[in-house]
């Protein structure tokens, strides 16, 4: 995948309608600080049109990038955030749960983790969740610049017995540093393109 051009089309709040897009979409998820925001950014080759931040739960909003007018980047509000109340979590939560059900575009999420940690309760109910709408999540272990190269099959082997992941389903150590496993995404991204 070349990006050519990219733009911030929509932004969607709690009480937002969501957009009646025509192109395929793909939907980022994740907890709060996971590096989504940086991951988008590695993918669409921009440093900082999502924006990231080192106080987590900086998305609240549903955020749609139109990349190359071929395909959407929806980044999703992170979930997690200790911070948050429990109003506003249920909100966003909600939120989220709305544009996963009513997109008639999405073609694939990608849940990501990180990949120094062992995936939280709130990771294994958004896998599971994922799961039971019909769709195989692609699993992306981030920050993987932040570990020894010896140890990243015993960090992805955790997630993986973790999430007690199917045998099909697809894990990607990646890196927005180093860019490791952004050759993999794209792939993924050119094989929804071709299908559409």
């Amino acid at each position: 995948m070349v990006i050519k051009n990219v733009n911030l089309e929509t932004v969607c709040g709690i009480s937002s309608k969501l957009p009646e897009n025509l192109l395929p979409e793909v939907a980022f998820a994740g907890k709060s600080n996971v590096g989504k925001s940086s991951l988008i950014n590695s993918l669409m080759n921009r440093k900082a049109l999502a924006r990231t931040s080192s106080q987590p739960g900086k998305t609240q909003t549903i955020n749609f990038y139109n990349v190359n007018n071929e395909i959407y980047f929806v980044d999703l509000p992170g979930y997690g955030y200790a911070k948050a109340n429990e109003n506003v979590k249920a909100q966003w939560g909600k939120m989220v749960e709305r544009y996963l059900r009513k997109s008639e575009k999405l073609q694939k999420i990608f849940l990501l983790l990180d990949i120094r940690h062992v995936p939280s309760e709130n990771d294994r109910m958004m896998y599971d969740w994922i799961l039971r709408n019909g769709y195989e999540p692609v699993i992306i272990a981030t920050k993987a610049d932040k570990i020894k190269r010896s140890q990243l099959q015993k960090q992805l082997k955790m997630i993986g017995d973790s999430l007690r992941l199917r045998k099909s389903a697809e894990l990607i150590a990646f890196s927005a540093q180093t860019r490791q496993g952004r050759d993999e995404i794209y792939a993924i991204l050119d094989k929804i393109l071709e299908c559409v």
